[in-house]
């Protein structure tokens, strides 16, 4: 009953895990992947139980003819003799055994054999041994694993044959006594047949050894040294201690096996003379070679590099590891797709003056205000309309035409959180909430009158600029984790919407779409109930002939389904194409084994202040060689899952799609609607950021000292030290013929705080897609870093930004710091959001916006006004937030900005002071005019309220 038991869970989850695959339309890739594991199981499994088996049988085979009679060989009579009725019982049950367990640890190395398999050429040769890249990349691996494989057979067959050698007095502890019939001498404690089959798995382990040694010299090309972080490579004692200590400890290891092989070939020779006592001479020259390669992968392999590293390379190392520095460098601009980053001198001007963004008009009209990761409650408590719909906690920027127009939009999909629902209980859980509905957009760079989102779709069902698609969300980042829906034509199980805000009036639909697997039948039915541990699933008449289960509903797992050989990225988008919402993905291809090239942990160097573990499961661990090959798109209504093939000239994506043919599909096959949809994705910027604050620097010298290096800044509005996010924004960098949405980033030297860099990669869909282009600032600049930024903002405006704090009701929520390469210097922008503490349905809106440019700042109501103040009265710009009353692009002219909080509240004590004044002289007339100190009087209680009411925070009277 227990085997049958599991073997039916082991059937329910590859039966159900195909029916996934065939759902998706990627059966193929489920196939391919078992039939390699299921051949690399046998054919390993094979080879272990047969290398076993057959030196088990050996030993057996040649026991000697009697037993001796010491009480060590009289204790294990007793063994042999209740083996005996199961002897061939016993070698094939541990021969299956071991076997079975090599299977199943060759199945891991699934990858690594169809990389080998279909590995194709890199068309570039590594600096050391001018062999392909793809030697390195698609063969070595697998070498390295027949290797392991090759250790470990021979391991277990010396052990196997050695226990089956004392178990058949082969081999004693203690010499036995008397004189057998063979004519040997009596005392003897191994029999010559042992020490010839000893003899010969000695050798071949000492052999497998050479043969690791041989794969260590190309191991050196990726080895670990020390002299940055992450470095790998070769260095001078690599290349003339290690190496050359490899060569030779593999030369020593064979013929220490030569060695072996020869004894056991004398053995054999002298079988007809008697045996030697103890083991005699004939081991002699094993055991010396076994001694010498010890005393030599000690001395050669370890004191001999240590020797030269401290006497030949430290006294004068920047210059013995120059050459081999810039073959690191140039490796790991290439591995990283850095050797084509654009690196300009920008002395940044820090003086102001009138007009002095007209150039930039353009980019100032897109700055952003709106902040993804801070406007998600608002969000929710605006266009959330029922408990049960949800926002995502950072939203996602875009690009879509509002009044034909390009517009930076910050978009959410609204999801489903179970955790709203009235009532839970399975039905609604699973078969009657199912879906979450609509896509929510706001412009990034203004707000409403209030400070609340400027929405250009919105509601529900959403109306505005998006046009009529398909809005609900079945496969998404919200969603429960298992749903079950359609049924018969007309039938209406599932929640669709309210049509009133009470939730009174529901509309009811039942899905039917392609997505998810039918469970109409028995057999699948009890599959899942199975699989999900539920029985309902099974015994609900809510489960009909019609209904279709949905699961892995993650955009990034199912992607990471279809194609198991991709790391994902740790951030979705959605986009609205062709009346359907697609989820974004973001695939890498990556390897650790590029020659020369140094490692990132994609893991840690994907962390920022907005991302933690949960939010990027990245699998790669260290890498030191990734490309975004493929863009990948989910439908949200039926999960289809289809990948584009985004960099077809990566030799790993071009061997993947040899392995699994027809899954990736050309990058020409992009509509291109989707494709004005994509961008450049965050992980891969933010590795390349880490990698270029080191490799910007190309000079040996100048990178052996290291004080040159970058560093990524931390984020200045949040209290923990974290790094500071890459940002999407519209800008134009100096040489660019226009603004192009780009995703962008500052730098500050190693140590310090100022800025030293500012760099962007283009975006956009188009010729100049992923170029990066770097501002490097000169040393000695003036220009601060945000962190100085910040602080400067938290010191001048810290009276004007306590008005936003009135006692214990509200705080300010700091949005993104932006840092914008404008006026011929660079500009810092930060949205300022106040927020109620009391009370559930509390959200932040936009109150003002800091700007910093030079030693200028401001802190306004609104952009336009900051920028006037900060350049001279007038920037010679627009802004987004309301291009009706601003300025038209170019014509240095502007309404008068409204006064900030900060000049309100003095006027009002100004006034308050002069109409108190006022008062004074009326009464001090002779006779006192009444009148005008009535008059007087009145204007200063007027004053003294417009004064309490801006102490507050509130609108004052008017």
């Amino acid at each position: 009953m227990v085997l049958l038991v599991v073997a039916f869970l082991l059937f329910d989850n590859v039966y159900t895990t195909y029916l996934w695959y065939r759902s998706v339309g990627v059966a193929h890739v489920y196939r391919t992947r078992i039939a390699t594991e299921a051949v690399l199981f046998v054919v390993f499994g094979a080879v272990m139980a047969l290398a076993v088996g057959a030196n088990i049988w050996l030993a057996f085979r040649f026991r000697p003819p009697l037993v001796g009679v010491s009480q060590e060989q009289q204790a294990l009579d007793r063994y042999r003799m209740g083996l005996a009725p199961f002897a061939t019982w016993v070698l094939i049950g541990v021969s299956l055994l071991l076997g079975i367990a090599a299977g199943a640890g060759a199945t891991g190395a699934w990858r690594t054999y169809l990389l080998w398999a279909n590995g194709v050429s890199f068309g570039t040769k590594d600096a050391q041994f001018h062999k392909d890249i793809g030697f390195y990349v698609f063969t070595l691996p697998w070498l390295r694993h027949i290797q392991g494989f090759l250790l470990a057979a021979v391991v277990l067959s010396l052990i196997a044959a050695l226990v089956t050698h004392y178990l058949y007095a082969g081999v004693a502890l203690t010499p036995p006594n008397g004189v057998r019939t063979d004519g040997r001498f009596a005392g003897s404690r191994v029999t010559r047949a042992a020490q010839v089959h000893v003899s010969i798995l000695l050798g071949l382990l000492v052999l497998v050894k050479a043969y690791a040694y041989w794969l260590d010299r190309y191991a050196l090309t990726v080895a670990s040294s020390g002299i940055t972080r992450g470095w790998a490579g070769p260095t001078y004692k690599s290349v003339h201690a290690v190496l050359p200590a490899k060569t030779i400890l593999l030369v020593i290891a064979a013929l220490c096996a030569a060695l072996f092989f020869g004894n056991a070939a004398r053995l054999i020779a002298g079988r007809n003379q008697p045996e030697i006592d103890r083991g005699g001479h004939p081991w002699a020259l094993p055991a010396l070679g076994v001694s010498l390669m010890v005393l030599a992968s000690v001395v050669i392999g370890g004191v001999y590099p240590l020797i030269v590293q401290q006497l030949q390379v430290n006294p004068s190392q920047a210059t013995k590891e120059a050459p081999y520095i810039q073959k690191n460098i140039d490796a790991t601009r290439a591995a990283y797709g850095l050797d084509g980053v654009e690196v300009t001198p920008y002395d940044a001007k820090t003086d102001v003056s009138q007009n002095q963004l007209t150039a930039d008009a353009q980019t100032v009209t897109q700055i952003r205000l709106m902040d993804p990761s801070v406007i998600s409650a608002t969000y929710d408590q605006l266009q959330q309309v029922r408990g049960f719909y949800t926002f995502p906690a950072d939203l996602a920027v875009d690009r879509y035409q509002v009044g034909g127009n390009p517009q930076d939009a910050v978009v959410a999909v609204r999801g489903l959180s179970l955790t709203g629902v009235p009532q839970r209980n399975w039905v609604n859980d699973h078969l009657k909430y199912t879906h979450g509905f609509g896509l929510v957009a706001a412009k990034g760079n203004a707000a409403g009158p209030d400070g609340s989102p400027d929405f250009v779709e919105h509601g529900l069902p959403t109306t505005g600029v998006l046009g009529m698609y398909e809005q609900r969300v079945y496969f998404g980042e919200g969603v429960p984790d298992y749903s079950i829906v359609g049924g018969p034509p007309g039938s209406a199980a599932e929640f669709d919407y309210s049509v009133d805000k009470e939730g009174t009036q529901q509309v009811s639909i039942t899905y039917s779409g392609k997505g998810g697997v039918p469970v109409g039948s028995f057999l699948n039915k009890l599959a899942y109930a199975v699989k999900f541990h539920e029985p309902k699933i099974l015994l609900s008449n809510g489960v009909n002939k019609d209904s279709r289960i949905m699961y892995d509903r993650d955009p990034k797992q199912r992607v990471q389904a279809v194609a198991p050989w991709l790391t994902i990225d740790g951030t979705t988008y959605p986009v609205v194409v062709d009346g359907r919402i697609q989820w974004v993905v973001d695939g890498y291809t990556t390897t650790s084994a590029y020659p020369y090239s140094t490692s990132s942990q994609l893991e840690d160097v994907a962390k920022d202040s907005l991302t933690n573990s949960d939010r990027n499961p990245l699998g790669a661990g260290r890498v030191n060689y990734v490309r975004n090959s493929v863009k990948a798109t989910v439908d949200a209504y039926n999960g289809t899952v289809t990948l584009y093939a985004w960099d077809e000239s990566d030799p790993i994506l071009k061997t993947w799609m040899k392995a699994f043919p027809g899954t990736v599909k050309p990058r020409s096959a992009i509509n291109p609607d989707l494709l004005a949809h994509l961008r450049y994705p965050q992980d891969l910027f933010k590795a390349q950021r880490d990698i270029l604050g080191r490799y910007h620097v190309t000079t040996p010298s100048e990178f052996f000292g290291g004080s040159s290096f970058w560093n990524v800044p931390n984020d200045p509005t949040k209290d923990a030290a974290q790094a500071q996010p890459p940002y999407y924004l519209t800008l134009q960098m100096p040489g660019q013929p226009a603004p192009t949405f780009s995703l962008t980033s500052t730098l500050v030297p190693a140590n310090r705080s100022n800025l030293a860099a500012f760099m962007a990669v283009d975006s956009d869909p188009g010729p100049d897609y992923g170029k990066i282009r770097v501002l490097e600032l000169p040393s000695g600049t003036a220009v601060k870093g945000p962190e100085q930024v910040q602080n400067t903002f938290h010191t001048a405006f810290a009276n004007q930004l306590n008005l936003f704090r009135t006692g214990n009701t509200t705080k300010i929520v700091e949005g993104n710091l932006l840092t914008l390469p404008v006026g011929h210097g660079l500009l810092y922008v930060e949205p300022i959001y106040v927020q109620p503490l009391a009370g559930q349905s509390t959200y932040p809106l936009l109150k003002s916006v800091l700007v910093a440019f030079g030693g200028k700042m401001a802190l306004e109501s609104t952009l336009q006004q900051s920028l006037n103040e900060v350049f001279a009265g007038n920037a010679g710009a627009t802004t987004g937030e309301n291009p009706a009353t601003g300025p038209s692009p170019g014509t240095g002219t502007t309404p008068p900005p409204a006064p900030a909080p900060s000049d309100q509240l003095k006027q009002a004590i100004t006034d308050a002071a002069a109409a108190q004044e006022r008062a004074a002289k009326d009464l001090a007339q002779s006779p006192p005019d009444w009148t005008a100190f009535g008059k007087d009087q009145q204007a200063l209680q007027e004053a003294l309220s417009r004064a309490q009411a801006l102490e507050s925070g509130q609108r004052p009277p008017k």
